[in-house]
């Protein structure tokens, strides 16, 4: 198999019709929708119970980019594309473009960690594997999923400290001691992240941490803020202490692990993961898939964890992934009080049954699954300086609520 290498279900505060009709559509007669094999089946909007002309009208936006700049839109019903919208752009001309007051990212160690380098973003070096940013997260919570379905690791409640005993790091404090993997899943772990400012301010934890020798120890020597499980706040540095809990459960580099367990079985075979110079899998925002690839990732949430006839992640694990832990803002989204499951948003619905769980990534990435609804929805973008969630958000509040037949 050829592979380009550097290396929920409901909403807990909503409605329990809402989970009911999730719970109804994910378990429908498997007769009635699609599995892709090596390409997907496709139809039209009007087969799949969708209203062509709002469909049509909200793409051709797309095209004019009302809502910036976004690459690529699919929208998959019962297992079947009913719109694959590609828009081709000349990345290398808009990032000549960008003046230095404009530029995204402060890194000067390696290109594939400058935003505005057209070799690895969006694109990686001109095939159709897409950045996929934070979406990685998302990704990464499955792999660890199928980690403990394995028995690799007891559960969330486990301990996170013992997974890095081969680090020096202050382990005086006993709220480092308490903290979970559930922590660091529901982005609840206490550890001190400076979010504060934007990818052009060196004080960003996350602008420090791309530009550092060694990923695991600088983020290991952030101390505590406060006490793990009571306060949200997003921390890009906990989802790549979670792809290297992965690795230290397993024996096996994150990117291999999803590779084996998550990708092959749902028929991926491209993608790209950074790798850090620490040797470890870039797990905060370092995946690139083809937007059709990233679907299957969609689809393997939709149905509850089964490809096909095969248990991939535990029914268990989705449903817990997608329920809504915590409430706060989801970043560069209006939309307040959204939900956060294990590295999953949870976006506010308009009605009972857009109840939807997402992978949000910067630029405009997003994974969208309304169960209710048999939907999948994927986004790839590359605008850094506007509302990058605007077309995900438009089209699941404002088009979708009134196109799609119950």
């Amino acid at each position: 198999m050829n592979r380009i290498f550097a290396v929920a279900i409901c909403a807990l505060t909503l409605l329990n019709v809402g989970c009911a009709q999730s719970q109804k559509s994910s378990e429908k007669n498997t007769a009635s929708y699609s599995w892709p094999e090596e390409q997907w089946d496709t139809s039209s909007p009007e087969a799949e119970g969708i209203d062509p002309v709002m469909l049509n009208r909200f793409v051709e936006q797309l095209k004019s980019d009302k809502y910036g700049r976004v690459n690529h839109f699919i929208l998959i019903r019962n297992g079947r594309i009913v719109v694959d919208e590609k828009i081709k752009r000349d990345y290398t001309a808009i990032a000549a473009n960008v003046s230095p007051e404009e530029t995204i990212g402060l890194n000067t160690r390696n290109p594939i960690f400058g935003y505005e380098d057209a070799y690895y973003h969006p694109y990686y070096k001109g095939s159709d594997l897409h950045s996929l940013q934070s979406v990685t997260k998302s990704v990464t919570s499955i792999a660890l999923g199928i980690a403990i379905d394995a028995g690799h690791i007891q559960g969330v409640n486990a301990p996170v400290s013992p997974y890095f005993e081969a680090y020096e790091f202050d382990k005086s404090d006993s709220r480092r001691a308490s903290m979970t993997i559930k922590d660091l899943l529901t982005m609840q772990s206490g550890i001190e992240w400076q979010t504060e400012g934007d990818y052009q301010d060196p004080l960003n934890s996350t602008v420090a941490l791309e530009n550092a020798d060694n990923w695991i120890q600088l983020i290991l020597n952030h101390p505590m803020e406060r006490e793990p499980g009571k306060f949200f706040e997003y921390n890009d540095g906990v989802s790549v202490l979670l792809g290297k809990i992965v690795r230290e459960a397993t024996g096996q580099r994150l990117d291999k692990w999803a590779e084996e367990h998550l990708f092959d079985p749902i028929g991926i075979e491209s993608y790209y993961w950074k790798i850090t110079p620490d040797g470890e899998v870039d797990s905060m925002g370092g995946l690139y898939l083809s937007a059709h690839d990233l679907a299957r990732v969609g689809l393997l949430m939709l149905r509850n964890g089964k490809w096909k006839d095969k248990r991939v992640v535990s029914q268990s694990w989705v449903r817990q992934s997608t329920e809504r832990h915590v409430i706060d803002r989801a970043p560069d989204d209006d939309e307040s009080n959204a939900g956060y499951g294990y590295q999953w948003w949870l976006p506010n619905p308009v009605t009972a049954d857009t109840v939807a769980f997402s992978a949000f990534g910067f630029g405009g990435q997003r994974l969208t699954v309304i169960p209710a609804l048999d939907l999948v929805i994927v986004f790839n973008g590359w605008d850094l300086h506007v509302d990058y969630g605007a077309p995900e958000r438009a089209l699941r509040t404002e088009v979708l609520p009134d196109a799609v037949r119950r």
